[in-house]
């Protein structure tokens, strides 16, 4: 006979077996929806960047289709200049896109940079060239920079904030980490497309016409980016916000006026990472080529080791960040940087070969890794959930335009006036001090929550 008491613990085994359960499967939702989160994000993010950067390693038959000169470096320049275009309408789009990705989601907003993105890089590839349509040629050219420069700046503080969101506490520099991952896969992809046409296609031909295969790629890309990025659910902060009502109207306005300090921290820890990306991976392939005389395939070689032991990095940089916080892995970078930008430029100076040229790069990868494996973390630790995205959009949209976009003119004008070739290397070592100056103003919240949703207007 089964007394009262068996029929209680019987009962009460029951409600423990079923609550194992429910909570097994809520664990495994989870898990389910961060890894769609990553795809969503990572592979979007590897697409927008590569359309972002392969007009970076087609500056040299750019220069000759659109912007003919006698003087190659004269060329080259203009190119970077209309690279540098692309970065000021950075901060545009982190404003209108941010803005809109705080008010009706993250997801909604990834999917407009995607689709903008894609139609930019596909009419680069379809533009006549100067000698067919004269000056017309280079203002469209500017425009689909412009164009892409817009969705640019509303995707990379989506994206980071997206995968912040997602992320358990403990694992938000793990997690966010994979879409500076997803970055450097960009940045691969970009350079082996610039391989293998600079290495199967004659000189000529390239120059003629194969550069445009790289921006058309870019176009079929996009719509593979925009399926994945509608499939996926927004992000648990932001609907928590929504159901709250803590959606406001003017996020951009509320960041500028009540959180200008965090602002500023964000902006300045952002410098040295933007500095360094765009000198040692993205300026670096065009000067190898036009000052050190190393081939073109060589160049995209050694960015494409440098991008391997950036994306293996990246997140090992942001796990520790979880680990030992997000200050002291970015107070190690800004020192090593500071005293390892001048060596790392001698290196190759002294040994313009394919050896000097990959040892260079990959040790700037180390370097980058350290900035960018906890970089979204930090900064979306730095604001409430009705501003992140806005708020970082904006602090990082302004640090690569201004120590990124414009690194490569800068650089290249550096070296034509000075006629001194490590000139560029000052300008890596006055971004590390000013990051490193930042980062000791930023909060450290690696094991603490987001910052809370509520905040009064």
């Amino acid at each position: 006979m089964i007394s009262s008491a068996d029929l209680a613990a019987t009962s009460n085994g029951e409600r423990s077996t079923t609550s194992v359960e429910a909570n097994s499967g809520e664990g495994r939702g989870e898990q389910i929806a961060i890894r769609r989160a990553i795809l969503s994000c990572g592979l979007g993010q590897m697409f927008e960047i590569y359309d972002f950067l392969i007009y970076a390693f087609m500056a040299a038959p750019l220069a000759r289709a659109f912007f003919p000169s006698t003087d190659p470096m004269a060329g080259l320049l203009s190119t970077f200049a209309t690279f540098a275009v692309g970065f000021f309408m950075r901060p545009v789009g982190a404003v209108v896109i941010g803005s809109y990705g705080d008010r009706f989601g993250r997801r909604a907003a990834l999917v407009m940079t995607i689709g903008l993105m894609a139609a930019g890089t596909g009419a680069i590839g379809l533009l006549p060239t100067y000698a067919t349509w004269g000056v017309a040629a280079p203002i469209l050219l500017i425009a689909c920079r412009m164009a892409q420069g817009f969705s640019t700046g509303g995707e990379w503080g989506g994206a980071a904030a997206f995968l912040v969101e997602y992320a358990p506490a403990g694992k938000r520099g793990w997690i966010s980490s994979f879409q500076q991952a997803a970055t450097a896969l960009g940045l691969l992809l970009a350079t082996a497309v610039s391989y293998l046409l600079t290495t199967f296609f004659e000189p000529e031909v390239f120059n003629a016409w194969g550069w445009r295969l790289a921006f058309l790629l870019g176009f079929v890309l996009g719509p593979v980016g925009h399926y994945l990025r509608t499939h996926v659910h927004e992000t648990p902060s932001f609907e928590r916000a929504a159901e709250k009502q803590e959606v406001i109207e003017s996020p951009v306005r509320l960041a500028i006026s009540r959180y200008r300090k965090p602002l500023l921290i964000g902006f300045g820890v952002s410098i040295c990472a933007c500095a360094i990306n765009y000198i040692f991976l993205v300026f670096f392939p065009s000067f190898a080529q036009q000052q050190l005389k190393i081939p073109a395939s060589t160049t995209f070689l050694s960015t494409a080791v440098s991008g391997v032991v950036y994306l293996v990095l990246a997140p090992v940089m942001g796990a520790v960040s979880d680990r030992v916080g997000r200050r002291p892995v970015f107070l190690a970078a800004s020192a090593f940087s500071a005293v390892g930008a001048y060596p790392l430029f001698m290196l190759v100076v002294s040994m313009p070969s394919a050896t000097g040229l990959i040892l260079t790069q990959a040790l700037a990868s180390v370097l980058l890794s350290m900035y960018c494996g906890p970089l979204c973390a930090i900064l979306s630790e730095q604001f409430p959930t009705r501003i992140r995205y806005s708020a970082l959009s904006i602090s990082y949209g302004l640090a690569v335009t201004i120590f990124g976009g414009l690194a490569p003119y800068i650089s290249a004008h550096l070296v034509q006036m000075t006629a001194n070739p490590l000139a560029p290397a000052f300008y890596v070592t006055i971004t590390a001090a000013l990051t490193f100056v930042a980062t000791l103003f930023a909060q450290e919240r690696a094991r603490l929550p987001l910052p809370e949703e509520s905040v009064s207007t």
